[in-house]
């Protein structure tokens, strides 16, 4: 099994620099998505060094990742928080939406994650999953049963390195 944390936080000090362009590319497609409005508190599920909590303009922005190193290079004036997606520190229903960009393939557990995003969100959440890992179908089909069928939307984007899922509550 590989040791996410520690890889993360050895590459904490260039984070941005190799991984921010690629995830502002996701961040304008789900911008673009209407899924998230300015009223919206967001929480990001794996927000690395937090530049989604700057990016979207919401009236409050929470991040969470489990690499320490990584949230030490947050600048900004929005929350975060160093812990696993595994165990949110979040009341139900805490968050408008819930965003994870690039980060599902890294929890120890994917179905409780998605779970554990699914109970704090309220009802819209975009979660994107690298389309290289080996384990991708296991992944979306999980992903599938915790947001299922009857009672959310699902609508899969392709996106050069991920696949983009829109999910909302049917009303």
């Amino acid at each position: 099994m590989v040791d996410h944390v520690s890889y993360y936080n050895g590459i904490a000090s260039g984070y941005d620099s190799l991984h921010k362009e690629e995830q502002l590319k996701k961040f304008q497609i789900v911008d673009d998505s209407g899924i998230i409005i300015s009223s919206d508190n967001l929480l990001d599920v794996g927000c690395g060094t937090g530049f989604s909590l700057n990016y979207f303009k919401v009236k409050s922005a929470t991040g969470i990742d489990p690499a320490d190193k990584l949230v030490e290079q947050y600048f900004g004036s929005q929350k975060i928080l160093v812990g696993p997606a595994e165990e949110l520190p979040f009341e139900d229903n805490s968050f408008d939406v819930v965003v994870s960009f690039t980060a599902i393939q890294n929890f120890d557990d994917v179905r409780k994650g998605l779970s554990e995003i699914k109970r704090v969100g309220k009802n819209r959440f975009a979660l994107t999953i690298l389309k290289g890992v080996s384990f991708f179908d296991e992944i979306e089909s999980t992903l599938r049963d915790v947001f299922s069928d009857d009672a959310f939307s699902i609508e899969k984007i392709e996106e050069d390195k991920d696949y983009i899922f829109i999910i909302r509550a049917k009303f």
